[in-house]
């Protein structure tokens, strides 16, 4: 029998076990194009075809770009490359933040049998993490016990701690971090000519890229490293005001238990938030409470963090006195990189009507907030998005003279508001203190769930009213508490409270 030729198979193209596929993962503001374009540079000049392609993600950090580079020795002939990666066939994936890590593992990106993964352990936080109310931080553990075990080898090490310690960006920093995993056919002399070649900010680029190539030959266990805790600024002030300060916080160390260090951690806030009357306020709270508390103390001492958080409470004046603090603007010149630039800062303030008459002194505010007509009124000619330059003097002025009119705030409306709900949820607590100490304590903590101001505030005091409910429904149970602290994780999972509501469905079942 005679086998045509056409159905022999064929054998493969030893050319194609020459082309090196390499996919970098970034999002904005990281030089991600810069780096497939030093790449793809290097390439070149190294004798080799190669093609490079990127995919945009979306903004606001809810989708990375995909870049995706091909080369090959160039033999003679247009060798023809693929456009995008495909799961399984990935020499090096290049990850510019630790979760961006993760989803390139997900998507098949990275094997065992061959794949090369260099990541930044740092984290920006996406989206999807910053929206939940609660905890919505992603596992970093996860993502590297996954990568050990899917990447054939894993380069990880804070590459961008190291770029912003060069005075230089990311891309750099992995770059060189490529060049010392020895994944490409490169010497690392053709690197850094690649670097120069490219003619911008070639010193600081060549510093990240050899720092970052050290800090991959050194690695860190791909570890991601927690954020560290800033010590508490100093307190400073003339000797009267310092005194008065002393008194307040000697106050605070002799209260029972693990309190005091909470408490002098909230006396600074409210103090900061208002006055040292407002600080002597706070502990007045507070020692009614440690009164009628007993061994482990455990009320004082969640009631010393949320009574703060209580009292420190957001509004319009807090607001701009945050937006126009130095330290503010020091802090976004360096996450930006602006040296000695001129920086241009622009804020979106959207106040509604409900945040103005909160201002006004209490009467006014009830007024309007009864009147559905004057409510109307004053949110059409408020509730407009605002966009405010603050390095403009014009701009700055207004919300520095705002954010100073906080000798006003105890006569306002929503001041009064505010320490009305607040002594509303303390009597609320007290209320179990003798029959179930454990359920006190989980009233207290459920304070978590109010936070922000406008919409935000809004949400969360509709949540706070709906736990209670479901909190006054258990009571007097055994697992009363139990049922509490689940009412106030559900209510944390989601913006809109699907998961708060099915938790009510399920006691209301079994009542």
């Amino acid at each position: 029998m005679t086998v045509h030729d056409s159905l022999m198979p064929r054998k493969g193209d030893a050319r194609l076990q020459q082309i090196i596929k390499l996919a970098i993962y970034a999002v904005g503001g990281q030089g991600g194009g810069v780096l497939i374009g030093w790449i793809e540079d290097l390439a070149r000049a190294q004798g080799y075809a190669a093609q490079a392609t990127s995919v945009a993600g979306v903004s606001q950090r809810t989708g990375a770009t995909i870049y995706y580079l091909e080369m090959a020795p160039a033999n003679g002939g247009a060798p023809v490359f693929s456009l995008m990666p495909a799961a399984g066939d990935v020499d090096v994936m290049i990850a510019a933040e630790w979760m961006e890590a993760g989803r390139a593992i997900i998507r098949g990106f990275v094997t065992p049998d061959r794949t090369t993964l260099i990541a930044s352990t740092h984290r920006n936080l996406a989206v999807s993490e910053k929206m939940v109310p609660g905890d919505g931080l992603a596992d970093a553990e996860a993502v590297r016990e996954v990568a050990l075990q899917a990447a054939k080898r894993l380069i990880a090490a804070d590459f961008e701690a190291v770029a912003v310690q060069s005075g230089s960006v990311i891309s750099a920093t992995l770059f060189g971090a490529l060049a010392a995993s020895k994944a490409l056919p490169f010497p690392r002399e053709a690197f850094e000519d690649a670097i120069r070649a490219g003619g911008k900010g070639v010193e600081p680029s060549l510093r990240a890229f050899a720092a970052g190539y050290e800090a991959a030959e050194k690695g860190d266990a791909a570890q991601p490293k927690a954020a560290e805790t800033q010590p508490a600024a100093a307190v400073t002030g003339p000797a009267k005001l310092m005194a008065e300060w002393q008194a307040l916080t000697d106050r605070a160390s002799r209260l029972p238990g693990e309190a005091p260090a909470m408490a002098v951690a909230g006396l600074r806030k409210v103090v900061e938030f208002q006055d040292l009357a407002y600080g002597g306020e706070y502990l007045d709270r507070l020692e009614a409470l440690a009164a009628r508390d007993r061994a482990p103390f455990d009320l004082t001492r969640e009631g010393a963090k949320y009574i703060a958080n209580a009292m420190a409470y957001d509004d319009p004046i807090r607001v701009a006195d945050l937006k126009t603090r130095a330290a503010r603007f020091d802090r976004i010149r360096k996450e930006m990189g602006a040296g000695e630039r001129l920086m241009q800062l622009t804020e979106f303030m959207h106040p509604g009507a409900a945040e103005i008459a909160g201002m006004l002194p209490r009467k006014w505010g009830e007024r309007i907030e009864a009147s559905e007509k004057w409510k109307a009124r004053l949110d059409a000619l408020v509730n407009k998005g605002r966009r405010i330059r603050t390095d403009s003097l014009r701009g700055y002025l207004m919300l520095y003279i705002l954010g100073g009119m906080k000798r006003r705030r105890r006569g306002s409306y929503r001041h009064a508001q505010e320490m009305a709900h607040l002594e509303r949820w303390l009597s609320a607590a007290l209320s179990h203190l003798d029959r179930d100490y454990a359920l006190a304590v989980e009233v207290i903590r459920c304070r978590r769930l109010i936070k922000g101001y406008s919409d935000t505030h809004a949400r969360g005091l509709s949540k706070f009213d709906r736990v209670m409910e479901g909190i006054a429904l258990v009571a007097g149970r055994e697992d009363a508490a139990d049922w509490a602290r689940r009412l106030r994780e559900a209510a944390l999972q989601d913006e809109k409270g699907k998961a708060l509501d099915g938790a009510m469905q399920t006691i209301r079942s079994f009542l």
